[in-house]
């Protein structure tokens, strides 16, 4: 009798096979593809057959904070379920304002929280709100488009909540943020989940499970798990191999 493979399982043998075939190499740039002619709305930039979508500016910071965010997307519950330890260095990737930097502070008070953003008003926010809260174990970090400036092995989890799709240069933030991890350091990767319609999001601000692990395996990353507890979101767990 024939043994059906669980669909992840399957997957994962699936692109693993694709990375040793050649189709992606570990740490091999697979380049970009311009293509504005193709564009559904994004960037008109192709990353492993899939558009980088437009980013969304510190003017859409109200959006961040909306109140229906904590029953659409959890936050505290995703924070829980990173098993932090109380002295863990997190960077939060595309921090905005801070809505998880400020989580993560509180379950890490022997640790610290990098929020990293390329936009200096979203950084300005979180240093009020760091005032006002008097809170001080989150650092502001100013990335760059394709850096997210981080020193080598100084962290040991990095977060990006509905933020990976939109970074211009995705190839090298994933560089520079596997390069800024400890060795089994872990990556935690948010997005909504393309294969549900249900989702009202715009469709380029999705991420297929598929499309997300094809990213990862271009790194020496391990997916770990996927946890499916949220409503709207894949929430992602990639392992830097030891």
């Amino acid at each position: 009798m024939i043994q059906l493979l669980p669909a992840r399982i399957l997957l994962l043998s699936i692109l693993t096979l694709a990375t040793l075939c050649g189709t992606v190499l570990a740490q091999d740039f697979p380049g970009y593809v311009v293509d504005p002619a193709s564009s559904r709305g994004g960037l008109g930039k192709f990353y492993l057959g899939r558009e980088i979508s437009l980013v969304m500016g510190h003017q859409g910071a109200d959006w961040l904070e909306r109140p229906e965010r904590i029953e659409q997307e959890q936050p505290d519950q995703v924070v829980a379920n990173m098993g932090l330890a109380p002295d863990a260095v997190v960077a939060d990737i595309g921090a905005g304002t801070g809505y998880f930097s400020f989580r993560i502070a509180r379950r890490v008070p022997d640790g610290k929280v990098l929020a990293v953003d390329i936009q200096p008003e979203m950084l300005n926010l979180i240093e009020q709100r760091k005032a006002e809260e008097g809170v001080n174990n989150i650092e502001g970090v100013l990335g760059q488009i394709d850096d997210p400036n981080l020193p080598a092995d100084s962290i040991d989890a990095a977060i990006m909540v509905d933020a990976y799709h939109e970074f211009s240069h995705p190839y090298e933030m994933i560089r520079g943020i596997y390069s800024a991890l400890k060795p089994g350091g872990r990556i935690f990767l948010l997005e909504y989940r393309e294969e549900d319609p249900r989702v009202p999001i715009r469709p380029l601000h999705k991420m297929s499970e598929e499309q997300v692990v094809r990213e990862m395996l271009v790194f020496n990353l391990d997916w770990t798990e996927t946890l499916d507890f949220l409503p709207w979101q894949h929430m992602m767990i990639f392992t830097k191999v030891e």
